[in-house]
């Protein structure tokens, strides 16, 4: 294969030796048919120069990238799954395949989601639908354009068999995602040694994760070393929180196996974009008590961030790990306030006037039942949206006495107003994923085979990921 200068394998986690993963095999597929390749992506991790055969032999066959992992690995994990613990779980179907740098030099997985059954599976076939491929793709996507530090969809090629799932009509398309990610190190992972009580090997653990993303704290005591990852770890988390609130985005499920060290958003199952504001929307049909509902998230990772702390404990003093989580609720203001003013481009001012203009809003928003994406569509850039807001479908709402104190907040936090000349700000309407529009895209695709509209919805989102000005995004694939 042609490897780019910026191609830079550092298989890390490979030397942590066979206590951490198992060697595995992947499945051999009849098809392998590109549905998704995420060219920008590959380019910044020094991919980009593969051809489409290459593509398929690393991403459909998942042979061995040059210099990088000689075998794939499921990693072995626990977790707590809506509050029970399972020791019965790990890498079912899917595994770690590659580790390698991007051009800002952080090291990245390329982990995969479909590629057939391992030690952990189980009763499963090790498979992944393809409706489940095509809404990882775009809630990465969607996430990604919102400021959301996520996971990227970064490969999906669909794979010729028919798959039998109870919550979907069968049989029904497979595929293989392969997944770019900043660490697949679970809360779980820790939980796991914590465990079998080998303190020993969450030391070995623990150096990992130092040397991997957090290098400043190895000078550390190894007692000290514990306490420092765990502190990332909460505000790295914390941040995320407050990141899915402002994108009124639900997860669905925030077991700690699907939560990792640096705060990275990932594996998306049942999740739900907001069509408006509501404390207690679920995404996921079997979250019977609301556990993981919108306005539970905070709560939710705040308490897995507490079942990592007692696997460190193992190794730490408690109260060095407690101190620690107490760094939760103001590294979660933070994360709220960053991005919900990141989204409305207003200014930041004083953080608890900030964070009560915030509650107003969110209480609002609620009341109201405005349109979410709608509203920060309108309002973006304060002031400066007030003639668009009056051109809104949802003007009148606008025009409501209590709408007023939200109003004044706005245009007192009014900040550049340079982002509205992009042309996406002329819509009448924003885009947004809710999931009446990813059903009708997947009814296309499975009825027709027809991908236009999968391919016009990550055309839109791209054009939402460069108005907003956050980072850069996928490309689809040419179909076969």
């Amino acid at each position: 294969m042609p490897v780019s200068p910026l191609y830079q394998p550092d298989p890390l986690f490979a030397q942590l030796g066979p206590e951490f993963a198992d060697p595995v095999a992947a499945a051999r597929f009849p098809q392998h048919l590109l549905r998704w390749r995420n060219q920008p992506w590959a380019e910044r991790v020094g991919l980009g120069e593969l051809t489409a055969p290459e593509w398929e032999t690393h991403f459909a066959r998942f042979e061995a990238l040059p210099e990088n992992m000689p075998s794939p690995l499921a990693m072995r994990y626990h977790g707590h799954q809506f509050r029970t613990y399972n020791s019965q779980i790990g890498d079912g179907r899917g595994f770690l395949f590659a580790q390698l740098r991007d051009d800002a030099g952080r090291l990245l997985d390329l982990a995969t989601k479909g590629s057939g059954q391992t030690p952990y599976s189980r009763f499963g076939d090790g498979r992944l639908t393809l409706k489940g491929g095509v809404r990882e793709v775009l809630a990465a996507a969607m996430l990604e354009a919102l400021g959301v530090y996520t996971s990227k969809a970064f490969s999906l090629f669909e794979t010729g068999e028919a798959l039998t799932r109870g919550d979907e009509p069968s049989p029904t398309r497979s595929a293989v995602l392969t997944r770019l990610s900043h660490s697949h190190l679970r809360f779980g992972t820790f939980q796991r040694l914590a465990f079998f009580e080998r303190p020993d090997l969450l030391h070995i653990l623990i150096e990992h994760a130092l040397t991997a993303y957090y290098p400043q704290h190895l000078h550390l005591a190894a007692e000290r070393r514990a306490a420092a990852l765990f502190g990332e770890a909460v505000v790295a988390n914390a941040r995320l929180a407050g990141s899915w609130m402002s994108a009124g985005f639900v997860h669905g499920v925030l077991n700690t196996d699907n939560l990792n060290i640096t705060g990275e958003s990932f594996d998306y199952g049942p999740w739900r974009f907001l069509p408006a504001s509501d404390p207690n929307f679920t995404a996921a049909y079997f979250d019977e008590s609301g556990l993981y509902a919108f306005g539970r998230q905070p709560e939710a990772v705040s308490w897995a961030l507490a079942q990592l702390g007692g696997a460190l404990s193992l190794v730490c003093p408690s109260t060095a790990l407690e101190a620690e989580l107490a760094r939760f609720v103001p590294a979660y203001q933070e994360g709220l306030r960053a991005t919900m003013f990141g989204r409305l481009h207003l200014e930041r001012g004083d953080v608890s006037a900030d964070m009560t203009f915030l509650q107003s809003l969110f209480d609002w928003l609620t009341q109201s039942q405005a349109g979410w994406d709608q509203f920060f569509h309108d309002w973006v850039g304060g002031a400066a949206s007030v003639d668009r807001a009056t051109q809104s479908p949802q003007a009148a709402l606008y025009a409501d006495a209590a709408f007023d104190p939200i109003r004044e907040g706005l245009e007192a936090r009014t900040g550049d107003s340079a982002l509205l000349s992009h042309s996406y700000w002329s819509r009448p309407t924003p885009v947004s994923l809710v999931i009446s529009e990813v059903e009708a895209l997947w009814a296309a695709i499975a009825e027709r085979d027809d991908w236009l509209a999968f391919e016009a919805k990550l055309a839109d989102i791209a054009a939402l990921n460069a108005a907003l000005g956050v980072s850069c995004h996928g490309s689809v694939a040419g179909r076969d």
